[in-house]
């Protein structure tokens, strides 16, 4: 699919055809999402795959309240058959910009402007929406609430110095799929809005 037909499609997907995903797709989708830029070539993401049913259905017991009936947005998602949790790591971050290389002494995360970790993870995570796209199927990378994270980390052994820092739904379009979610209610925002040249005016 040409590029700009990949981005024009890319939205987010919450209810999926009962159909399996191509273990050569996640192959694919990941070994793009490693590509994405990191700060001092850091790296310091990783990704948990859940393409069984059985951990895919122990995700959404571990990440939702017991016993509430789940609402129209859960009944859908619930049907994708992968999930990715892409992860970041602070720790390899700040040790990385104490080599002799970068020339920090110390890892202080005051010395960074934003969480540099948070962005690379956030980067790899779109190439793998890209990448679904590219391949026709549908994506969507939504949270995980913070009194579920526990739960979510000690059902899949993530270790403590890597962060979740959301989830990725994979699996095939419905047909005929109609938009769902805030853009029937929001319409985009135009460019003259969002963008500015030389200097930022109202």
């Amino acid at each position: 699919m040409e590029f700009q037909d990949v981005v024009r499609r890319r939205r987010m997907i919450r209810e999926y055809a009962d159909t399996p995903v191509d273990p050569a797709f996640i192959d694919r989708a990941l070994a793009n999402a490693v590509r994405a830029p990191s700060a001092g070539f850091s790296q310091g993401w990783a990704f948990l795959v859940l393409d069984q049913p059985a951990d895919v259905e122990t995700f959404w017991q571990v990440s939702t309240s017991p016993g509430e009936l789940p609402d129209s947005w859960l009944r859908g998602m619930q049907t994708a058959p992968v999930l990715i949790i892409p992860c970041s790591s602070k720790a390899t971050y700040l040790n990385r910009y104490a080599e002799p290389d970068k020339g920090w002494t110390d890892l202080d995360e005051a010395r960074w402007p934003v969480p540099f970790w948070h962005m690379d993870a956030a980067m790899a995570s779109l190439l793998i929406l890209l990448t679904a796209v590219d391949e026709g199927l549908g994506a969507c990378f939504f949270g995980i609430e913070p009194d579920y994270e526990r739960a979510t980390r000690d059902a899949f052994g993530i270790p403590d110095d890597f962060d979740p820092v959301g989830v990725i739904s994979l699996g095939h379009r419905l047909p005929d799929e109609a938009p769902s979610g805030s853009p029937t209610k929001r319409r985009r925002k135009d460019l003259a809005d969002v963008v500015h040249h030389g200097r930022w005016s109202s």
